[in-house]
């Protein structure tokens, strides 16, 4: 696991005078002062990033990672046949999916990386969802899926039925409280299906009492493509790639490297607040604020991406906008 380690080491920071130029151009920018502050601040975070007093954003790119999980497989915690995440998976590849029309209308591409579609993880009740071995084979693809991008403002995803379980369990364990707080419905489970989902997340979490390490949490309860999201993100950063972090799955998985690193998801922001009730528990623990929330539940990336067109927006009204100076004249 010593990669992913490594990444979460001497984190490269942002382009803090680029920031600071996009900060006073806002200021005297054609507008009432304030008007759009929230945006000005996405704004000058994007310059942070992209090293640039004067930020766009036109080459958006989605990367989402697809697996199966054992304790769906085992336990029927899903409203969904396990089958589902390589039917999927294929709609991706087909760009027929929610997340590829998103995308489209966002300007964006989309790629979809099969960490383990048919190779489910163990089954976290009782058993390490992952070896050591499968989670540094896992980071290594996500980290090179990241190398191959050509963007400049990274969307992460996830699809695996089931995979709000592992989620929970890895919430409970490094943010605490009751767990029963931490499991949702997810896709849409019944009551007797919520209890079930309820057992199989409190025996994971016992199971691992006293593991203290994030990252040997994330291998214990999590899953293949919540390994993948979590060495992405960390990739991204040492790229000075902004990242949109999608649902609930997506912040449970960068929840270890922020435990480890604090200034980990520095270079991220939520593009949505999901249905799913451990999510604004979550972002609210993370002091990260959505730019979006409509309810959403379908994951995919699908709610980071719906955000992507107000990140541009937000630079657009910086870059395409000019101040009372330049539409003035000097006073």
């Amino acid at each position: 696991m010593t990669r992913l380690r490594q990444l979460l080491d001497d984190l490269p920071g942002p382009d803090e005078e680029a920031a600071a130029a996009v900060h006073a151009r806002a200021a005297d920018i054609l507008r009432p002062s304030g008007a759009l502050a929230w945006l000005d601040e996405l704004a000058a975070w994007i310059a942070g990033w992209h090293r640039t007093p004067m930020p766009r954003v036109t080459k958006p790119v989605g990367l989402i990672f697809a697996a199966d999980h054992g304790v769906a497989a085992a336990e029927n915690v899903s409203a969904y046949p396990t089958a589902v995440t390589a039917a999927m998976f294929k709609a991706f590849q087909h760009d027929r999916s929610t997340i590829s029309t998103f995308a489209r209308h966002a300007g964006a591409e989309v790629f979809a990386v099969d960490v383990g579609i048919g190779r489910p993880t163990g089954d976290i009740r009782t058993e390490a969802a992952l070896s050591e071995a499968r989670f540094d084979e896992i980071v290594t693809l996500a980290c090179s899926a990241v190398d191959k991008l050509d963007g400049d403002l990274l969307v992460v995803g996830e699809m695996g039925i089931g995979n709000t379980s592992p989620s929970a369990a890895i919430a409970a364990a490094l943010a605490g409280g009751e767990t029963a707080a931490w499991v949702g419905r997810g896709t849409g489970v019944d009551d007797a299906g919520l209890d079930r989902k309820l057992a199989a997340v409190q025996q994971a979490v016992r199971r691992i009492a006293g593991v203290t390490d994030p990252l040997d949490v994330l291998r214990e309860v999590g899953g293949a493509e919540l390994v993948a999201v979590a060495a992405a993100v960390a990739a991204a950063r040492h790229r000075s790639m902004p990242v949109v972090l999608d649902g609930y799955v997506v912040t449970a998985s960068v929840l270890p490297l922020v435990m480890v690193n604090p200034a980990e998801l520095d270079h991220c922001i939520v593009g949505h607040c999901s249905a799913e009730p451990g999510h604004r528990r979550l972002l609210e623990r993370l002091g990260k604020r959505p730019l979006l929330d409509l309810d959403m539940r379908l994951g995919e990336g699908s709610g980071a991406m719906a955000a992507v067109p107000l990140v541009a927006m937000a630079c657009a009204g910086i870059t395409d906008v000019p101040t009372f100076e330049e539409w003035f004249g000097p006073p």
